[in-house]
């Protein structure tokens, strides 16, 4: 790792659970409040235990990281006929259909009002929106999104058409759009909470949702890949969950403003300083080096704390990142498929 143990960095990890839910826990509840209307417009999580998702014992995550144009992994399980589980992250799932990979489920998590409604396709973006963020066009991401606007209009086409197929696994924290959305593109609902604190505790936040709608709660680790991932060995009972686009982190050469929270960042400590926020990380297993924001890198640790206590195997085959690390098997998509697929 290249950072000081007093780089502003570092010590925005140790807050990050705070400042998580300081951003994003009372939109996440009050979601989940006017959510309790849509509770009988779907299932509970906990009947996919009853669904066949998939041969075999293995699932494939996909999910958006900067690595995903790069390895291209649908294709890859398209070629060699795979034919277990697939698992995508809402914003992985334009670049699953445009292949013709349908998946067996999608997972979506953030309770952004505007945003997340985005990677289904949203019925009222306008031009003016666009102009007023730029968080899709500045990001190191899927380049379908250069034209916005078309993008769109491609996203709510392929959802209209393959939505009935598509069963979704849709946090109650999900905004009024991307609920809309779902239910407007015909997608299977199966509902869950997301895991804010301890729910054996009678007076927290998680149990208390829990009381409210009866869904199972999941530890998401705070993002939607760490979701997709626990969702996969617990919910569909998969012993090898095999990962894909889960980089939590940036290539050396992306710049700083193609970043997801460079302007966070920049009002925080200003453009000159932005090293002191930035976290460099080797990976050994590629021999390269990436670096990463306090965001992901606390999504990094969070997540190798759930793998060690997690009762089924994790194998990462993103091809580039800085989730390494036991318990995971750091191995290219290829290897996975040849023994244990």
């Amino acid at each position: 790792m290249s950072a000081g143990a007093d780089s502003i960095g570092l010590q925005l990890v140790a807050k990050m659970g705070e400042l998580t839910w300081d951003r994003h826990g009372p939109m996440a509840i009050a979601n989940a409040e006017r959510n309790l209307a849509f509770k009988n417009m779907g299932k509970s999580l906990a009947a996919l235990r009853k669904e066949k998702l998939g041969e075999g014992d293995t699932a494939i995550v996909i999910a958006a990281g900067p690595s995903l144009k790069r390895q291209d992994p649908a294709k890859t399980l398209l070629e060699r006929g795979y034919k277990g589980a697939v698992v995508t992250t809402e914003s992985a799932l334009l670049y699953c259909l445009r292949q013709g990979l349908v998946p067996d489920l999608t997972v979506t998590l953030d309770p952004h009002a505007t945003r997340i409604v985005r990677w289904f396709g949203d019925p009222h973006l306008s031009e003016a929106a666009l102009k007023a963020d730029d968080y899709f066009s500045r990001q190191d991401m899927d380049r379908a999104f250069a034209d916005e606007m078309a993008a769109n209009r491609e996203i709510l086409a392929l959802l209209d058409k393959y939505g009935p197929q598509i069963r979704i696994a849709l946090s109650t924290s999900a905004s009024d759009a991307v609920v809309n959305r779902v239910l407007e593109s015909g997608m299977q609902v199966f509902w869950w909470n997301p895991m804010f604190d301890d729910p054996d505790d009678a007076a927290s936040v998680t149990s208390k949702l829990q009381a409210m709608n009866r869904f199972p709660c999941v530890n998401a680790g705070g993002n939607v890949g760490s979701a997709a991932w626990m969702i996969a060995g617990e919910a569909l009972s998969k012993a090898k969950v095999a990962l894909t686009g889960v980089d939590f982190s940036y290539y050396a050469e992306t710049p700083y403003r193609n970043t997801q929270y460079y302007k966070e960042a920049v009002d925080l400590v200003g453009e000159a300083n932005l090293d002191q926020v930035y976290i460099r990380l080797h990976n050994p297993h590629l021999d390269a080096w990436f670096y990463t924001d306090p965001a992901y890198m606390w999504y990094r640790e969070s997540f190798l704390e759930m793998a060690r206590d997690a009762d089924f195997q994790t194998f990462n085959c993103t091809g580039g990142g800085i989730l390494f690390g036991e318990p995971i098997n750091f191995c290219p998509l290829d290897d996975f498929l040849r023994n244990y697929a």
